[in-house]
């Protein structure tokens, strides 16, 4: 299976992201995130065996449980990897010192979840971001970057981390479908369900 543990924002946060892009989409042919795909990925697992999936899932439940609930909001942008020559744009969280801590921690426990249990972990340094425009080639992105550096969404707790499925592919378009197979409590004393 091709799994990603990943931060999901509330719809309510999607659909504020997603309405300020409307309206500038029609300007660039990028090809723009959907906004049930919109996520911040922690850990990213090519391929993990059906028979390590109840214990990858114990594990991340446990990792997440240990950590505190806290606030974000998705604000400011970026490009990788970079604006001159961007093959990705990305929105990002506007996180206080310790959420941002929170938040690499639930990076670093969602890729040791995954050893653990012998997945391979791909990816490099954890840059906390959520892509909502990808390039066929590198593009020049300064302007947009500029336009996304403007915004600032609604307030959300990030409370939950999510292990999605992704079916290559099978989406709108030739694009992946995204299968959420379960969502793990963020906090002390939570449990999944």
């Amino acid at each position: 299976m091709r799994l990603f543990v990943a931060v999901v924002p509330p719809p309510e946060a999607v659909e504020h992201l997603d309405e300020f892009l409307d309206v500038r989409r029609e300007a660039a042919r990028f090809r723009w995130t959907l906004a049930d795909q919109i996520h911040v990925t922690l850990a990213f697992l090519p391929e993990v065996a059906d028979r390590h999936l109840d214990e990858l899932v114990e594990r991340l439940g446990r990792g997440a449980a240990r950590r505190d609930r806290f606030p974000t909001r998705i604000a400011g942008g970026g490009a990788f990897p970079h604006v001159a020559g961007a093959k990705v744009l990305w929105a990002g969280l506007a996180l206080d010192d310790p959420g941002r801590l929170q938040l690499r921690r639930l990076a670093e426990g969602s890729r040791a979840a995954a050893s653990r249990t012998g997945t391979t972990v791909e990816g490099r340094r954890f840059r906390p971001h959520l892509t909502v425009a990808r390039m066929g080639r590198p593009t020049e992105v300064t302007p947009w970057v500029r336009l996304l550096d403007s915004y600032e969404g609604p307030p959300w707790t990030v409370d939950t981390v999510t292990l999605i499925q992704s079916h290559l592919g099978e989406g709108p378009r030739k694009r992946p479908r995204y299968e959420v197979l379960t969502e793990l409590p963020v906090g002390a004393g939570a449990t999944s369900s």
